[in-house]
Formats: structure tokens, sequence, C-alpha cells
């Protein structure tokens, strides 16, 4: 039996990472021209339509980035409607891509507008989605 705090008998591996959006639609086609994402597996949606799930894959590991739509987001009661974007607060979270030809998609992501920062001194850059999140972009090396 395991004693309570044992970590080296527990084995966990990453699963999913959720981004609430709101403009689904918008988010998937920045995702697939952006990044190469693809929805994969089924759409969940609630039967009262007040969310919907799309999980999101790079096709070559099994990590996940779940979009989720709310129609009633709770940031909804804060600004009265939902024309501003989520508060992101500082940004300090962000997911993180490696990528194999680094010029040809820092070029890509520079024709599309979306980056956001660069740090040539550690050789990265970060581009940002429709709702403003953060998303690295390191070369594989």
């Amino acid at each position: 039996q395991r004693a309570p705090g044992d970590q080296e008998e527990l084995m966990l591996t990453f699963n999913h990472f959720n981004f609430n959006v709101a403009d689904l639609d918008k988010s998937l086609a920045f995702y697939k021209e952006a990044l190469g994402l693809e929805p994969v597996g089924e759409r969940k949606a609630a039967a009262d339509g007040s969310f919907i799930i799309v999980y999101l894959g790079d096709g070559k590991t099994d990590f996940r980035l779940e979009l989720t739509w709310l129609r009633d987001p709770p940031q909804k009661y804060d600004l009265g409607d939902r024309t501003e974007p989520y508060n992101l607060g500082e940004c300090e979270f962000h997911l993180a891509f490696h990528v194999d030809d680094y010029e040809a998609v820092h070029s890509h992501h520079e024709a599309m507008g979306c980056i956001c920062f660069e740090n040539p001194a550690m050789g990265i850059y970060f581009v940002t989605d429709p709702d403003g999140y953060w998303i690295e972009i390191i070369p594989t090396r």
C-alpha cells in the first residue's frame, strides 16, 4: 500500500489544458491556421445550450487543448454583457509549442499579425489567440 504523499508510485500524465473562448468558430480557425491544430473526438454541447467544448490535437501527441465556449461566462456578471474579452490578468500562463522550422513558422505568424512578443536573445517568441491567450513558440534544438 502506498503511503500518503508517496510520489514515486503516482503515474500522472498530461491530458489537456483549457482555454475559455468568446467566439468558438474564430478560435477554431485561428488554431488551425496558426498552429495546425484540428478537432479531435466529438464536440460536446450541453442540451440547454450553456456550453460547447471542442478538443484540439496536433496529430502527433496525445495532449489536447480544450476550447470551451460558455453562453454565460463568469465575467458576464462583471461586464454586463459579453462584448469585452476574457480578463486574463497578467497573462503569466501560456502554452508552448516546439517547431522544427522556426523561421518558416515565424514568417507565417508574422504574416498573420499574431506575434505579440519576441525575445531574440532566448530564441523564442509568443503569438496571441483571438481571446488574448499567449502561446510560446520554441525552436526544436
